[in-house]
């Protein structure tokens, strides 16, 4: 369970990203192309997100 926990702690955000991603994708197949091009965004956003916030905690480690 522990190796779990730390493995989720560092992947979630990929995780949650390519679950969108495969939203979007179905989204896309059942015909809905203008909520599939919306949704098409939220994967590289939370990637952006996740890799901000561990860059500002990795500057506050350092002070």
């Amino acid at each position: 369970m522990k190796n779990f926990m730390k493995f989720m702690s560092i992947y979630y955000p990929i995780i949650f990203a390519f679950i969108c991603m495969l939203y979007s994708i179905g989204m896309s197949i059942t015909g809905d192309t203008e909520g599939a091009a919306y949704s098409a965004h939220w994967p590289g956003t939370i990637l952006l997100f996740a890799i901000a916030i561990r860059q500002r905690r990795s500057a506050n480690k350092l002070k």
